[in-house]
């Protein structure tokens, strides 16, 4: 039997997660209600008091009530609940966590979430499930549903609803995490379509030598995920052979990872191999969300819901000058790859984003602003013989590294 925290605004929402509270326990788990709300008073009875949540967060509730500042009362207990939650779970009282929430309450409840390690249950029912998901999110594994109308008493539509969230944050509480059998050295490695048959086959021969690979979509939130996980302290090396994400922050595409992107390995000061993967493109939605600043650019229709827009010889020596920069910043053995043939499928001659005055441009710049060891191929990004130098250096890096010190 596990315990499952059923957190969220009880002065509004208070029948609805009194609900799913009564589902789960039917299904044989204890529950734990949870009263982040700050207007007026509950109308069901929490197990954990709003007044007991803002004290984790040491904030005077009563006194930031008072001046009824409703967004004030959000970001306060958006800082409150998640240090709660956490320390909830480091104790070992709750074993998964469901909410149901409008804008307010998803900001409150996933901030909360997003305290927890990856694989605790979490599951968010919300009316923004449709729109920009991406920040309430973060870089965990929060389960998101559509509450399809507005959660707003309990009606056929809604119980049908929160009735399937219930079972669905019962089953995965019931599900026993997999035994970790392997203390394998663990690579984090960034993808993209354009760059999958490189990982793939730098993924096997990095298994074949003994290391465990986990692959990132460089899709603004799985560099992000990356970075974080490269932070923690868990990864011996970096495969960062899809910096894509950086054509986006520069320009402004969607799939933007911020700033800091990658910062993480010099932080750590990990071995890591870094290529110039899909720095050809910037990321759109369908078509007709591409900015009018861009039309008249060169445009490749990836998929109904992706426009990809081509770099341009300006936008690739600034990509050269920062990515040349942050990594001249690795105080680990690394080293820079560059396929000078293709950065990606279709920069490949004869293919649409084929741009050799680009590619020159990005390849110039990299020389003149990194201070890395850089090796140079007559290769495309995909070829078995670039992915296997990619993967055979890093595993040599990662080697020398782990060597013990010598008198």
């Amino acid at each position: 039997m596990a315990t499952i925290a059923v957190l969220g605004t009880l002065d509004s929402k208070g029948a609805e997660h009194a609900f799913v509270a009564e589902l789960i326990r039917a299904r044989g788990h204890e529950t734990l209600l949870v009263d982040v709300g700050t207007g007026a008073p509950p109308t069901v009875e929490p197990d954990i008091s709003r007044h007991e949540v803002a004290a984790a967060g040491g904030i005077p509730l009563d006194a930031l009530t008072q001046r009824r500042d409703r967004g004030e009362c959000v970001v306060a207990m958006s800082q409150a609940a998640p240090i709660l939650l956490a320390r909830l779970a480091a104790e070992g009282r709750i074993d998964g966590v469901i909410s149901l929430g409008g804008g307010g309450g998803t900001a409150i409840a996933t901030a909360a979430m997003r305290a927890l390690p990856i694989g605790f249950p979490k599951l968010m029912v919300t009316t923004m499930a449709a729109g920009n998901i991406a920040p309430y999110i973060g870089t965990k594994d929060i389960l998101v549903m559509p509450s399809i109308a507005d959660i707003a008493g309990l009606n056929r539509l809604s119980r049908l609803i929160l009735t399937r969230a219930a079972g669905a944050i019962s089953g995965m509480v019931e599900m026993a995490a997999p035994a970790i059998a392997s203390q394998r050295p663990l690579v984090v490695a960034s993808m993209f379509g354009n760059t999958t048959a490189c990982i793939q086959e730098a993924s096997r021969i990095l298994e074949d030598a003994g290391y465990e690979v986990l692959v990132f979509a460089a899709t603004g939130s799985g560099g992000k995920a990356m970075e974080s996980l490269i932070e923690s302290g868990m990864v011996a090396g970096v495969l960062d052979i899809t910096t894509t994400e950086w054509a986006d922050e520069l320009v402004g595409g969607v799939l933007r990872a911020g700033p800091e992107r990658l910062d993480a390995t010099a932080r750590a000061a990990i071995p890591a191999i870094i290529a110039p993967g899909c720095l050809d493109m910037v990321n759109f939605g369908e078509a007709s969300s591409v900015p009018p600043q861009f039309k008249d650019r060169k445009f490749y229709v990836h998929n109904p819901q992706v426009t990809l827009m081509r770099t341009t010889p300006e936008e690739c020596h600034e990509l050269g000058r920062i990515i040349g920069r942050k990594i001249s910043h690795y105080s680990a053995p690394a080293a820079l790859m560059i396929p000078r043939r293709a950065i990606s499928v279709i920069s490949a001659p004869g293919q649409p984003f084929f741009d050799a005055a680009a590619d020159l441009a990005l390849f110039e710049s990299l020389r003149q602003h990194c201070t890395l060891p850089i090796e140079e191929f007559d290769e495309e990004i995909n070829s078995p013989v670039f992915a296997r130098a990619c993967a055979e250096k890093l595993i040599s890096l990662m080697r020398t590294t782990a060597l013990p010190a010598t008198s």
